[in-house]
């Protein structure tokens, strides 16, 4: 019977580690979203795995060579119990599938916060700063948020990717 398991690959190396894996006939996934990238003030949308330095591969551990996987191009290591590959839990590989769009990437959920939450910016110039939710803005990309400066309350928006729960 055939079970997921999570493969763990070297750094940046998860689709050069599932091309190997598919020319060796391993059928792979390895779940992919957009993400914002912001350098020297201009904005990327890049592809980017969903877990950083995972893969999952399906297999019979009973009828194929599973170990031949820890030697492939991009692949550190399966991840195991003992001497056995540890099974996914059931349902996780369909959950995520469940999440892509058109293209084959998975839609990220916004993250949920109540009005008032405090919040540590982590990217900017604000960076370190704390920072009170009151809304999302822009489809959720955004966040309007309460800072304090300067012994005043002032309201801003930043980018949602900028914060995080305190």
């Amino acid at each position: 019977m055939k079970r997921w398991y999570v493969v763990h690959t070297q750094t940046n190396k998860e689709s050069k580690a599932a091309l190997h894996l598919q020319r060796q006939g391993f059928e792979i996934y390895l779940p992919r979203y957009l993400r914002v990238v912001n350098h020297a003030r201009t904005a990327r949308t890049v592809v980017r795995p969903l877990f950083q330095r995972y893969l999952f591969v399906q297999l019979n551990t009973k009828i194929e060579r599973w170990r031949s996987i820890n030697g492939t191009f991009g692949v550190s290591y399966v991840i195991t119990s003992g001497e056995h590959p540890l099974p996914t839990p059931k349902g996780v590989v369909e959950a995520i599938r469940q999440r892509e769009n058109e293209q084959g990437l998975v839609g990220m959920l916004p993250p949920v916060y109540e009005v008032g939450q405090r919040l540590e910016v982590i990217e900017g110039p604000l960076a370190m700063a704390d920072v009170f939710f009151q809304k999302f803005t822009g489809n959720n990309k955004r966040v309007m948020v309460l800072l304090e400066m300067l012994g005043r309350t002032v309201q801003t928006s930043m980018p949602a990717s900028t914060v995080v729960a305190a």
